[in-house]
């Protein structure tokens, strides 16, 4: 087969992958998008970071993995990235389309996390671990603002929060019960679970609040009349 047969069905090969993974209204600004979703997503595993080397409690996804870690000895970076995957297989019933974002999420904070985690040791000081703590609860904020905005797919949990919500359960009590219920299995299994873990609780959700409209990437004005001529033309 010729090679100028073979560029269009790569375009195409490409145009169709760019569709399934890239929602339609996120088409818009892509460089932008995908620079900040990374942007994003390595902040995050910073973050998490952060909170583990405090040691003064972690978020409760974290605290399961931790707890998993600790009777595996596989790392907790590691834990997440398995977990993330795991989780995308209740995606499956709950008819939850996955983008780039939520693919990236799943592999790139356990990443950042193990590679972080593997060079810095924690602190003793007292005062340093809770500016760490302090550290690593705004910079999740931001993170989560900065990856959520760039609008090219939820995380693995999120997805299924957000799939139950779709079905009628409460998003508030979806998201409730499924925190909950992993903090206690993490504390079994030995996670930490301290002040750090109720400072996270009741900074997130207001830090997300500011972070998520300041980072929405929201489509570029030059493509707003391509738009319009668009459905004019339609409409003629």
């Amino acid at each position: 087969m010729a090679a100028a047969e073979l560029r269009p069905r790569g375009r195409r090969l490409a145009a169709w992958f760019l569709s399934v993974l890239v929602p339609r209204a996120s088409q818009n600004r892509p460089a932008r998008r995908l620079t900040q979703l990374l942007f994003g997503l390595i902040l995050y595993g910073v973050s998490d970071s952060l909170l583990v080397l405090a040691r003064l409690g972690l978020d409760p996804w974290d605290v399961f993995h931790q707890g998993l870690s600790r009777h595996t000895g596989i790392p907790i970076g590691t834990w997440s990235i398995l977990v993330g995957v795991a989780v995308l297989f209740l995606w499956i019933p709950l008819r939850q389309r996955p983008g780039i974002g939520t693919l990236l999420n799943a592999i790139l904070i356990g990443a950042v996390m193990d590679v972080i985690l593997g060079v810095f040791a924690p602190p003793e000081a007292l005062w340093l671990r809770v500016v760490l703590l302090a550290a690593g609860v705004f910079l999740c904020g931001v993170a989560t603002g900065a990856y959520i905005g760039a609008g090219l797919g939820p995380g693995p949990r999120d997805g299924v929060m957000m799939g139950l919500a779709a079905r009628g359960y409460s998003l508030r009590k979806a998201r409730t019960a499924i925190e909950v219920t992993v903090l206690v299995a993490g504390w079994l299994l030995g996670g930490s679970v301290g002040i750090g873990t109720l400072v996270y609780a009741l900074g997130i959700g207001p830090l997300a609040h500011v972070f998520i409209p300041l980072f929405t990437v929201r489509p570029s004005t030059s493509a707003e009349p391509a738009a319009s001529e668009g459905n004019s033309a339609t409409a003629l």
